[in-house]
């Protein structure tokens, strides 16, 4: 059978989607790793379907480049919107409810910019997380380990640039304290901008991927909460919703926000990502 996949990314991460509306599209592990491999298919971080869902939008399905599945991906979560909007699935005019992995999303598709850091045209796509309430924290790591939609351990260091993301990201995220699923690893470094305005530099250890990544979505949330629960300040507003400005490799994104509580009692409530998404190109092969 001949099958046509989207090439999307969202910050770098990039996936391969298939319109499945219909249903007769089932991929195997083997076909999954297959598309995903970046020498011998056609390479990205994992691969999505967009499905027909009975109460919302659409539903997404995603998989890992290894072929797991059953998670929340922040920056798929993103491109997937794009793509139903391609479709013709939704529009930007309302906002866009989707069934994910780790349960129901809301996304707002904000804009269409060309993004020169993006090497294309993105969409800017705010999309509604999962609700983050606990934070287990390793204090001689410094280090904090939560989910939000995927399981994440952030960890700040100093010499982002230089630090051996791979090397130690594969030891953590074999760690046994995560064992028996693992845990992505996020590095992280608080950058002081003009007007003590902080940054905060991210790169990630993907789990499935067993790499590093350009971006991720979700480890991009966990760092913005996990930066709130370490009392580091963002952008503050009058009804007490923070906002934090995150690097990845290629693009700048915005996560916000409510943070309550402190300690055992912290959470994270109203939880949005944004960013962009932006359409590569089309491939097709026989499965």
């Amino acid at each position: 059978m001949l099958q046509k996949f989207f090439k999307y990314h969202g910050a770098g991460n990039d996936f391969l989607l298939a319109d499945n509306r219909e249903g007769y599209l089932s991929l195997s592990r083997d076909q999954i790793r297959h598309l995903c491999d970046r020498h011998t298919g056609f390479g990205a971080d994992g691969v999505m379907l967009l499905e027909k869902s009975l109460k919302k939008d659409f539903r997404m399905v995603f998989f890992n480049p290894d072929g797991s599945g059953g998670m929340m991906c922040g920056n798929g979560g993103r491109c997937i919107v794009a793509f139903a909007a391609d479709m013709g699935v939704v529009s930007g005019n309302f906002p866009v409810e989707f069934e994910a992995p780790d349960g129901l999303h809301t996304a707002v598709i904000l804009n269409e910019t060309k993004n020169p850091k993006a090497k294309g045209d993105a969409r800017q796509i705010r999309l509604k997380m999962r609700e983050v309430a606990g934070i287990k924290e390793y204090p001689d790591d410094n280090a904090f380990f939560l989910e939000t939609g995927t399981r994440h351990l952030v960890k700040f260091v100093t010499g982002l640039d230089d630090y051996p993301v791979k090397e130690r990201g594969r030891v953590l995220r074999q760690d046994p304290r995560f064992a028996s699923e693992g845990t992505n690893v996020n590095f992280v470094e608080p950058v002081i901008l003009s007007g003590a305005k902080n940054l905060l530099h991210v790169r990630t250890f993907e789990k499935g991927v067993e790499d590093e990544t350009l971006a991720c979505g979700t480890g991009i949330v966990a760092t913005a909460i996990a930066a709130s629960y370490k009392g580091i300040p963002g952008k503050t507003s009058p009804d007490g919703r923070v906002s934090y400005d995150v690097r990845a490799s290629i693009s700048d994104l915005v996560v916000d926000f409510i943070p309550s509580g402190q300690g055992s009692g912290f959470s994270a409530t109203d939880v949005w990502l944004t960013g962009p998404a932006a359409i590569v190109g089309t491939v097709e092969c026989f499965l």
